[in-house]
């Protein structure tokens, strides 16, 4: 359990302390600054922890395989907190893009599970799937204080968090069609 792998298991431990910050917290200002805080640092530990894992070659199969997984429960603890608390036309966005991630994620999730299995081994994070991650990433903040903090400054009305749902769900689409372009030929069957 090096520094990586432990930097990985406090993003996965910081995802309740998440949730329970956006559905407890009853002052939406406060609400959305301590939740998009505690996002932030949650984010900042899957950049700090692949960092440190390269720069000290201390990767390891765990950190390949806990480190994306880590990223899912993040990712889906904070739609599904943000599509219950949305309304109106920004709630059916969210469900439709959180189906969308979802599936992705289960796809390829259940792709690098697949390939463990094979001669591949473990898969790590592709370019694409980080630059995804980013994507997921810069939506969530944008989502959690947008409605209470960058609408109520600059009078606009969600316009950030469409566009960068939009493209969220664009690289969340791409990056998976590339993993599974990618290792398609080890789903089949070769006895």
């Amino acid at each position: 359990m090096n520094l990586p792998n432990k930097l990985t298991m406090l993003r996965a431990i910081l995802v309740p302390v998440f949730m329970a910050c956006m559905l407890y917290i009853k002052n939406a200002i406060v609400c959305a600054l301590v939740s998009a805080g505690v996002f932030a640092i949650t984010a900042l530990t899957d950049m700090l922890d692949g960092k440190i894992a390269r720069k000290y070659n201390l990767v390891t199969n765990f950190g390949k395989f806990m480190d994306p997984l880590a990223d899912k429960f993040m990712v889906f603890a904070a739609l599904l907190v943000i599509t219950v608390k949305s309304s109106g036309p920004l709630q059916q966005v969210m469900i439709w893009a959180s189906v969308i991630v979802f599936l992705r994620e289960l796809g390829v999730t259940s792709l690098r599970l697949v390939c463990a299995n094979s001669e591949v081994g473990v898969v790590a994070a592709s370019w694409f799937g980080k630059c995804k991650t980013v994507a997921q990433i810069a939506a969530i903040l944008v989502l959690i204080l947008e409605p209470l903090v960058i609408a109520k400054l600059f009078n606009t009305h969600f316009i950030a968090s469409y566009v960068l749902v939009a493209f969220m769900v664009i690289m969340t689409v791409g990056s998976g069609i590339d993993y599974l372009k990618t290792y398609w030929p080890y789903l089949s069957d070769k006895k």
